[in-house]
């Protein structure tokens, strides 16, 4: 272990919150680490307060000027911090602060004089588990290189030119005069921050302290001039604007290992750092983002393909992997751009990490991301150096914001053929009339029913996700952000308005595999095998299958499961999985771009099972659903080979904007030399297939049940989940049973 870094290890662990004290990760900004010296600045209610004075005298400002004023205000009077066990500074007042006087002011103001009805409906759907929708902030991907290129004084006096022609042209409208002002003020206030940083830093007298100075004075004055400064361009970019002004860095670089890397090269040509010395900031540097906690995962993705066909993994692209692993962590979380030309000593160092359960990768496979890409208007040179966001979300690179609203729960359709559009929990009608499902007399009018509900679900979606985006500039301007993005200032219009090539938004397909679970079981049950009536199962769904044991027994093991290769689930499966797509897939939005379908379900697989009623499939009320486009836990019975031929039925590429299958093997399967050969050989065959995101979870049934048992024994112990890897120890007992069942199943 690196010698500083050990030392200082503790320090960085609890910077952001203490971890003795109970911690909620979903709430990670609502804490505070170590103390902060109170004479650099005000408490956080201080703060609050003085921005609800601010506000008054703001409120009639446009709204990017009055948003930038309250980011100004707080970074003037944050408490600031210069460590001696870090070489990352910090900032106190991290939890939004500002989104009481902005975008929760402006987003309530504009839903309840503009949008009442949507407003209605969105609750509605929420609350039933039916749709997960709301204005999403929580993607986004600066262009990197610019920042790199011209650091937060570049960025400024870049504005400024583009401003200047606007008024040349006499093409600058009071909007855009507001765009650029709001820009002006934003950076005017972060370069002003950093001078904050550097005068304190000269206060310091500890050993790290000349170093932070010097870092500081050159991010104030201008662009990084080395590898550590770059990275302090990185944190600071990020701690603004994921902190202050509410915008989620969604990747650390355009390819951390790529906006690095010639800092790495120049730094050890001109002897300005050892390769130790870069190791070691690295350690510091992720450290940032294990400590924050963040449940989802801070994401960054590596390699790639140049525009040569070579790759663009380089010995930066080792250290990364290698201090990572040394350090045992899992966030942030590890994105990589696969193809199966990619280096072997690299790709097999990231295998054995996932086979050892230590760390958070996913492979995204390049031939089908790029495609998808493409699919929806990209270059072929757009697609090749695409960003990867988030979970594993594909994006154009420097012009693209692609916004996540609407995350459809086909179940809830299902369940809602059953009651006719009711919601029993919630007591309302959120689906639509379809008829009493008893009075069905075949299959075909049941299937039929389902589609009609699951239809209604998809359109309304896209119907309040276009009424509230025409207004997202105005809940939330993205200044920094903005100023970023080279056609945003062309254009003079915010960059999450208009201001980029691509304006896209995404409706998720949540749940897909225990779907198809369920329409096939009353298809197999009721019409093919007569097990059943429609009556029957009606009433066994509303008892919870309570009294109903052998026809649940009979659901459950009915041969027509998602992701064992079955020609007729696979059938249904994709003609449902392409109705979805064909209801999304390029239709226009409210910001100029296009809808893109993506199977993805974040926390919707526990979230919208808690809320949907017992199912067709044997499942019960409140139950997980499955994820991501994989099948419902336990349902998988014929090995790796027939998951992927159920995947790849799916048409990965249908969804643009991202598509990810999680497979489950055991640790026998992929030990040793051959154990390397059959991982590469799965994520082969899947590339081939145009694939696209792939994650791996492998597991020792009888490991999970007595780290289920003996938590104490397993403190490491990782599973990865949807899109990002947790502790065992931290994940609820309902859903380590799934993990469980689904590990008693695998072969």
């Amino acid at each position: 272990m690196f010698q500083t870094f050990s030392q200082d290890r503790s320090y960085i662990e609890n910077k952001f919150h203490k971890t003795d004290e109970p911690f909620d990760a979903y709430q990670r900004m609502a804490y505070h680490g170590y103390d902060y010296d109170e004479s650099t600045g005000l408490t956080d209610d201080e703060i609050k307060e003085g921005l609800r004075r601010l506000s008054k005298e703001t409120e009639d400002l446009p709204h990017p000027v009055a948003k930038a004023m309250a980011v100004r205000y707080v970074l003037e009077h944050t408490r600031i911090d210069v460590n001696e066990h870090d070489y990352f500074v910090g900032l106190y007042t991290w939890n939004r602060v500002c989104d009481e006087v902005t975008l929760e002011k402006w987003k309530r103001e504009l839903f309840s004089e503009n949008l009442p009805e949507e407003e209605a409906i969105m609750e509605d759907f929420n609350a039933s588990g039916a749709v997960g929708i709301w204005p999403d902030f929580d993607h986004v991907v600066p262009d990197w290189d610019s920042i790199m290129k011209l650091g937060f004084p570049g960025l400024r006096e870049r504005a400024r030119e583009y401003r200047k022609q606007h008024e040349e042209n006499g093409t600058l409208t009071d909007r855009q005069r507001a765009y650029f002002d709001g820009i002006e003020t934003e950076y005017t206030a972060i370069i002003a921050f950093i001078d904050r940083l550097y005068q304190y830093a000269l206060t310091k007298t500890h050993e790290k302290a000349p170093r932070y100075a010097a870092c500081l004075k050159h991010l104030r004055d201008g662009a990084p001039t080395d590898i550590y400064e770059a990275m302090q361009l990185i944190y600071l970019y990020f701690m603004i604007s994921e902190s202050v002004d509410h915008y989620q860095v969604r990747s650390l670089g355009n390819g951390l290992d790529h906006t690095l890397y010639p800092f790495y090269q120049r730094d050890l040509e001109n002897g300005t750092y050892t390769r130790e010395e870069i190791r070691e900031f690295l350690a510091y540097f992720l450290m940032q983002w294990s400590a924050i906690g963040n449940y989802w995962g801070q994401p960054f993705y590596m390699g790639g393909t140049n525009p040569d066909g070579s790759s663009k993994i380089n010995p930066l692209s080792h250290d990364i992997i290698d201090v990572y692993r040394e350090l045992g962590i899992f966030n942030p979380k590890i994105q990589i751009k696969y193809n199966p030309d990619m280096p072997v000593d690299f790709l097999n160092k990231v295998l054995d990490m996932v086979r050892s359960a230590c760390g958070d990768v996913v492979f995204c496979c390049e031939r089908g991301m790029m495609k998808a890409v493409m699919s929806y208007g990209g270059t072929y040179e757009e697609a090749l150096s695409m960003d990867i966001r988030g979970c594993y979300e594909t994006g154009v690179r420097a012009n693209e914001v692609s916004t996540t609203s609407g995350y459809v729960n086909p179940l809830k359709a299902v369940e809602f053929v059953f009651t006719d559009g009711y919601d029993p929990a919630i007591k309302k009608q959120v689906g639509i009339r379809t008829g009493a499902v008893e009075n069905m007399q075949s299959f075909a009018e049941f299937y039929t029913a389902f589609l009609k509900q699951y239809e209604y679900l998809v359109e309304t979606s896209i119907r309040l996700t276009n009424a509230f985006e025409q207004y997202m500039e105005a809940i939330n301007p993205s200044s920094l952000y903005s100023a970023t993005v080279t056609q945003s200032l062309e254009r003079a219009f915010d960059a999450y308005q208009g201001g980029v090539k691509f304006n896209n938004c995404c409706m998720l397909n949540c749940g897909l595999g225990t779907a198809v679970d369920a329409v096939m079981a009353v298809k197999y049950l009721v019409f093919d095998r007569k097990e059943t009536t429609l009556a029957e199962l009606k009433q066994a769904l509303a008892d919870n299958w309570e009294g109903h044991e052998v026809l649940r027994k009979k659901a459950l093991n009915c041969p027509h499961k998602f992701g064992n290769g079955d020609v007729q689930t696979d059938l249904y499966a994709e003609a449902i999985s392409k109705f979805f797509c064909s209801r999304v897939n390029g239709r226009k939005n409210a910001r100029g771009g296009v809808y893109k379908a993506i199977m993805h379900s974040a926390m919707q697989f526990v979230w919208q099972g808690n809320k949907t009623g017992a199912t067709p499939d044997g499942r019960r009320a409140g139950d997980e659903i499955s994820k991501n486009a994989s099948p419902t836990p336990g349902m998988d019975r014929n090995g790796i080979t027939a998951l992927l031929q159920s995947a790849i039925s799916l048409v990965p590429t249908l969804y643009p904007e991202s598509f990810c299958l999680d497979a489950m093997l055991h640790t026998q399967t992929v030990s040793g030399e051959k154990g390397l050969v059959v991982l590469k050989s799965i994520l082969d065959s899947y590339y081939l297939q145009d694939g696209m995101s792939l994650q791996f979870n492998v597991f020792d049934t009888e490991v999970l049940k007595d780290a289920q048992k003996n938590p104490q024994k397993y403190p490491n112990l990782q599973v990865r989940i949807c899109g990002w890897n947790a502790l065992w120890n931290t994940v609820p007992k309902k859903e380590q049973d799934a993990y469980i069942l689904r590990a008693e199943t695998i072969r």
